[in-house]
């Protein structure tokens, strides 16, 4: 890796680490730039000494995160020069200018900070000073998203509390309690956080994800029951969690963020972080069955005589049109390639799997191929479809990941059914109608399992109303797309 430094006054590692990175390629080699904040002149060029694109993004993620070491690499440092260093971090988050694209990119920094510094807690031999800084930089981190939704109020906190502690080197703590931040709670985030890192390599981004959402709605009910110490907490904190979680929120909902806090809980239980987690029986065992509701088939004709109107290279066109003949869930279309629009038997179809960067799917029976029924609600026209795929329809040519259709997608969905759409109604409705329609068209269970994905009959036919050949599968969706 070779170094150039464009010469600039004020320039530092932390300023340079927090830019946005650009990769480039000369004569077939990459390269990584990084502009300082707020420069509009200076930047450093580093070569990835690798003209493979895949390795030099490798081993530009090895580099990013090596500049976002927060200066952590020395433990030998005092917990008060790392404080000032901390101070210095928090205090740029607060003040820092940002345009709308700044905010964007921001964002994507601040994630990979995050992730850096939660693997170093948990891979590297921290001293006690190091893993109470990365702690609290994880604190800071979270704290700078929020100011960056416009919410500055727990950066400010973290800027004063820093500011006003006391300068003395904390007295080390025993060994076995090394673990935590020297003299301050075991709090959510901390052992969320270590859950998370240690699992990681066996956790898909888009599970992650949905953790992180989940962790986030604790971490607020904790602040609501004003709990900070786990190490404390009681049956009657648990039970008021779940109320603090119950409101405006499904009983069904509360039951999977509460399975989510258990299995943190009972993991730090069994790592010595708590002698006991007071959460057994806290799951509530009333109105927890879903609430959503499929579509009637008017709705569904309705979703796809709005969407054939669409012009040919909108991706929302096909998105909806997919969601409502296959049955497929929002993100299998989402992440959908132009390799995955495939003919098996002759038969055009979907090929729904995870072979691909960033692709994910919830389970092995999600790997399915679904065929394409011409003609479907008398709308879908196959021809059109597959020149569209070729000019680049898909909602991933438009980098369009699964949170942006589903917003997108729901919006749509909403606007065309208006005043017709119960309140129970989402895009998953799609799903639930498929399903259903396929089970009183009296398809075999294998065959629905087939094309919805479902791992069993319970499932498929409850929750919602093998190698299975192709052909068959088109003739049971047939009997469902074009009665």
């Amino acid at each position: 890796m070779t170094t150039t430094q464009h010469p600039q006054s004020g320039t530092n590692l932390l300023q340079t680490a927090l830019a946005k990175p650009y990769h480039y390629r000369r004569s077939g080699r990459y390269y990584l730039r990084l502009r300082p904040q707020g420069s509009t002149k200076g930047f450093f060029t580093l070569s990835l000494r690798t003209t493979d694109k895949a390795t030099a993004m490798t081993i530009s993620q090895e580099i990013l995160q090596t500049l976002k070491a927060y200066h952590f690499d020395n433990p030998e440092a005092t917990w008060d020069e790392l404080r000032e260093r901390l101070i210095d971090i928090a205090e740029s988050y607060l003040t820092m200018a940002h345009g709308d694209s700044s905010l964007v990119a921001y964002e994507m920094i601040h994630d990979e900070h995050h992730v850096a510094l939660r693997e170093a807690s948990a891979k590297l031999p921290l001293s006690v000073n190091q893993q109470r800084a990365v702690s609290k930089a994880l604190e800071i981190l979270e704290a700078a998203q929020e100011r960056l939704e416009g919410r500055p109020g727990k950066l400010v906190d973290i800027v004063r509390d820093l500011k006003g502690e006391s300068c003395g080197t904390p007295t080390p703590l025993p060994a076995s309690l090394s673990v935590f931040p020297s003299g301050g709670p075991l709090t959510w985030d901390y052992l969320s956080n270590q859950y998370l890192t240690e699992h990681s390599v066996n956790i898909k981004e888009t599970t992650k994800a949905s953790m992180l959402v989940n962790y986030k709605a604790i971490k607020g009910a904790f602040e609501e029951t004003g709990l900070t110490d786990l190490r404390t907490h009681n049956r009657d904190h648990m039970v008021a969690i779940r109320t603090a979680l119950l409101v405006g929120r499904q009983h069904s909902t509360v039951n999977n963020i509460l399975t989510k806090m258990m299995t943190v809980m009972d993991w730090a239980v069994n790592n010595d972080y708590l002698t006991k987690a007071y959460t057994s029986n806290l799951k509530l065992t009333k109105g927890t069955d879903s609430k959503r509701e499929g579509f009637s088939k008017d709705q569904v004709v309705a979703l796809m005589n709005h969407s054939a109107e669409l012009p040919a290279d909108s991706w929302e066109r096909w998105g909806l049109s997919l969601l409502a003949i296959t049955g497929a869930r929002v993100g299998e279309i989402a992440y959908l390639t132009k390799k995955d629009i495939k003919q098996v038997d002759g038969l055009w179809c979907i090929h729904i799997n995870e072979d691909g960067p960033n692709k994910s799917i919830k389970n092995k029976h999600s790997d399915r191929t679904i065929p394409l029924i011409d003609g479907a609600f008398s709308t879908f026209d196959l021809k059109e479809f597959l020149k569209a795929v070729e000019a680049g329809a898909l909602p991933s040519d438009h980098g369009v990941n699964p949170v942006k259709a589903s917003k997108n997608l729901g919006i749509l969905m909403k606007t065309i059914l208006g005043e017709t759409r119960e309140e129970t109604q989402t895009l998953h409705s799609l799903r639930h109608f498929m399903a259903s329609s396929l089970q009183a068209e009296g398809v075999a269970v294998a065959y629905a399992q087939a094309i919805t994905g479902h791992s069993s009959r319970t499932v498929t036919f409850g929750t919602y109303g093998s190698a299975i050949p192709v052909g068959k599968l088109a003739e049971e969706l047939t009997k469902v797309l074009k009665s």
